[in-house]
């Protein structure tokens, strides 16, 4: 069973008087920097000169710097900016000032585990890794309650470098929820098989398989796309507030007949074969290596790939039925209106 913590576990005293620097303002970051100073904690937020972000985060409030002069003067230093320049970052503003007495903190393993960032001996490195989006993860802190993270040490050279760990994910306010250990290898590893076989990879192209079927034999793709993507939320919120049974209980009995009859014939051995390949992958350092090497050349993959996605019949037919649904949150619209082909946009979210 995991071994969980929560807030009467940590130590007080294990990062009073620090300064934590924050690098990077996106997503998790800002959820991470407000989070921690609303806890109390000594927080500068560390951006690159120009970044879009620093306006926004003096706004609210934070101390802001360039990262290198963020990283110089913290005893804890958080990296979270997008795993693809976790490399040039801690190079160039983090490594120089890490040693003795010095933390490191990701909320995603990728680059230590994958070698990527390779840390000094001399400093702590540890996991504190959320388990939803930032966004909502501030909400929910905002609400006196917290989101779980996963913790984990990959390198313990202070010999408390765990009740750092358990401090960290306390003031983001996961000991609220729960903090489950792990390892770096192990977090890292799932989260990216999750990702490809399951959440992105996997729903994205069983969704567009469904529609095609029922567009190949005749039916209008209107139709196809509520029975095949738009009544997907349904399902998921379902298996989101009590699991599998609480979905099929809530369904009708036809639904959940053909749940177990069809759906073991779709997701059959030859799928579960391909998966352990993937996984395979994933544990030796192929997919790493594949998607490092298409970051440094431009990522023409998957900009052209993201183009051609974005222009595919099932997305077209979603944003004219989208449109007869004033209720839906108009997030989806700024980033459809918004994100080229050339991935701009999405990098602020992230940066």
């Amino acid at each position: 069973m995991a071994e969980i913590k929560y807030d009467k576990d940590v130590d007080p005293k294990a990062l009073a008087g620090a300064t934590i620097a924050v690098i990077g303002y996106g997503s998790q970051g800002h959820a991470h920097a407000l989070n921690l100073r609303d806890s109390g904690y000594d927080v500068v937020v560390g951006l690159a000169a120009g970044s879009k972000s620093w306006a926004r985060a003096e706004a609210d409030g934070l101390q802001v710097r360039e990262a290198k002069d963020a990283a110089r003067h913290a005893d804890l230093v958080s990296i979270l900016v997008p795993d693809q320049h976790h490399r040039s970052v801690y190079e160039t503003s983090i490594k120089p000032f890490m040693g003795k007495g010095r933390t490191l903190v990701v909320a995603h393993a990728f680059s230590v585990h994958f070698k990527q960032v390779v840390p000094v001996p001399g400093a702590d490195v540890v996991l504190v890794a959320p388990k939803a989006p930032g966004h909502r993860m501030r909400e929910v802190f905002v609400e006196g309650r917290g989101v779980p993270s996963l913790f984990a040490v990959a390198q313990d050279a202070s010999g408390h470098a765990e009740a750092t760990a358990l401090a960290y994910g306390k003031g983001i306010g996961s000991g609220r929820a729960g903090l489950i250990k792990t390892t770096f290898p192990e977090e890292v590893e799932t989260d990216l098989f999750g990702e490809q076989t399951v959440l992105c990879g996997g729903i994205s192209e069983l969704i567009k398989a469904g529609f095609q079927t029922l567009v190949d034999a005749g039916y209008q793709p209107e139709v196809a796309y509520f029975e095949c993507l738009n009544e997907m939320k349904l399902i998921v919120d379902l298996i989101y507030e009590g699991g599998l049974s609480y979905m099929r209980y809530s369904v009708s009995d036809t639904a959940e007949f053909g749940d177990y009859t069809s759906g073991p014939r779709i997701i059959d051995d030859h799928v579960k074969d391909t998966m352990r390949k993937v996984l395979a992958e994933i544990r030796d350092g192929t997919f790493a290596k594949k998607w490092i090497a298409e970051y440094e050349k431009g990522a023409p993959t998957l900009l052209a790939t993201r183009a051609r996605e974005q222009s595919s019949q099932i997305e077209q037919v979603g944003r004219k039925l989208r449109a007869m649904m004033p209720w839906l949150p108009k997030k989806g619209i700024a980033v459809e209106l918004g994100r080229s082909a050339d991935g701009k946009a999405k990098e602020e979210v992230h940066a």
